[in-house]
């Protein structure tokens, strides 16, 4: 009696298994996390945390609307190096501290907890505009 599957049959059950993956599991595989976190930056929007590089390569996921990828002059007006703090999401719909930091709606990532910046007003009017809101809010004035 033998126990030993071969490489074909391994390999049938991992497809078999990712075909049957719960929505939340494929999110969770494709989240983009910051690959150097001293000079991560915030989406302006919804404040999840990637390097410039990542930004200008990726966009960001949670706002395709702002068309960030490959063009450095977006990644530079739509993010910022002014956050403070970061949590790591896993679980977004079912987080309380996603709820708390408003990013329960989002994809799984690493969010910035308070994001400091304005958008460009052309960017902000467009954004109003289309109905959507975003987290970012001016530096205070001393």
């Amino acid at each position: 009696m033998s126990y030993a599957r071969d490489d074909d049959e391994l390999e049938e059950e991992d497809m078999e298994e990712e075909e049957g993956a719960p929505q939340q599991v494929v999110e969770l595989a494709s989240a983009i996390v910051p690959d150097n976190l001293k000079h991560c930056r915030a989406c302006k929007r919804c404040g999840i945390l990637k390097t410039l590089g990542q930004f200008h390569d990726q966009g960001c996921e949670n706002c395709p609307f702002l068309h960030m990828a490959e063009d450095h002059n977006m990644v530079t007006k739509c993010t910022t190096a002014f956050f403070e703090g970061a949590t790591a999401v896993m679980d977004p719909r079912d987080s309380w501290a996603a709820k708390w930091i408003r990013v329960d709606a989002y994809l799984p990532g690493v969010y910035a907890i308070v994001v400091t910046g304005q958008f460009d007003r052309d960017i902000e009017e467009d954004l109003e505009n289309q109905g959507i809101r975003w987290r970012c809010r001016p530096a205070a004035q001393s």
